[in-house]
């Protein structure tokens, strides 16, 4: 059986009401409409000008207006993000409610559902690899296992934010939200969908968080990565010799063009094939 493993640094915020299917839908970069009870889906509130402020997965409970969505977020957003919702909510039949002093975020990966109660369980919705996600109360039997999470995460090419993209600086493409089921193309207008919707049309992302292999030592977070003395992206979590690290798409290809050595912090970078 998989380990249980607790993701300390995630909140659960609560979203409950006859509106509250309605209200988080209008809101977010995927359809909440068509969220069932043991699914989860992956989101994010944009700002207006189409910049994550905050990334989350979403849980569904119940049917009717007994429906009630459970949202995994970074704790250390909890409070920014139940502000925001509190805004919005205007006269919508809704309550949102911080449940993280009840509730806790998990992981266990593979195949195999777990057996652990939890108030919500679903795969993980990001990448296969990641297997399943569970939202249980806080201080549940699980493993200090966090290390495994991280590296499957990263091998998967799975942003984190604050650490691999900047919150309120970067947009779904660049977070790679579109090619992590983040992001709906085919639903109604909201925060945000202009600029989502003509960089996909257009194809306007300039930058991605994409995958390395490192010989050495992986830089720290933060270090830039090079291109002889071009600047081309900044290197963001690591795990072993595999990292992410936030690229300019346009410099990485003109680097392969010429055969360039791709440094950070005196490390070599080796980008997967296709991250250009």
């Amino acid at each position: 059986m998989s380990a249980v493993i607790s993701l300390q640094d995630r909140g659960i915020v609560e979203i409950a009401g006859a509106d509250a299917t309605k209200f988080l839908h209008n809101l977010v970069t995927n359809d909440i409409a068509k969220l069932a009870p043991g699914e989860a889906r992956f989101c994010a509130l944009l700002a207006p000008q189409g910049k994550i402020l905050v990334d989350f997965l979403v849980f569904a409970e119940g049917e009717g207006e007994s429906r009630r969505y459970l949202l995994d977020c970074p704790i250390g957003l909890e409070p920014d993000l139940l502000r925001r919702l509190a805004k919005y909510k205007l006269r919508a039949a809704v309550s949102v409610t911080s449940k993280s002093d009840e509730f806790a975020a998990f992981a266990v990966l593979g195949e195999a559902r777990p057996e652990t109660p939890a108030l919500a369980i679903a795969r993980d919705p990001r990448a296969k690899t990641l297997g399943w996600r569970l939202i249980a109360p806080r201080g549940a039997p699980a493993e200090d296992a966090r290390e495994d999470y991280e590296a499957a995460r990263i091998a998967a090419g799975v942003p984190q934010g604050g650490v691999d993209f900047a919150y309120g600086a970067a947009f779904p493409h660049e977070a790679n939200m579109d090619l992590l089921a983040g992001v709906d193309f085919t639903k109604g207008c909201y925060i945000g969908q202009e600029v989502v919707s003509r960089t996909k049309h257009r194809n306007l992302a300039r930058k991605r968080v994409r995958p390395y292999h490192v010989e050495g030592a992986a830089p720290v977070p933060g270090t830039k990565v090079m291109a002889g003395e071009i600047e081309i992206g900044v290197a963001g979590s690591h795990s072993g010799d595999r990292g992410l690290a936030l690229i300019r798409l346009d410099r990485l290809a003109d680097a392969r063009a010429a055969g360039t050595v791709l440094t950070a912090g005196g490390a070599s970078l080796e980008f997967d094939v296709g991250a250009s």
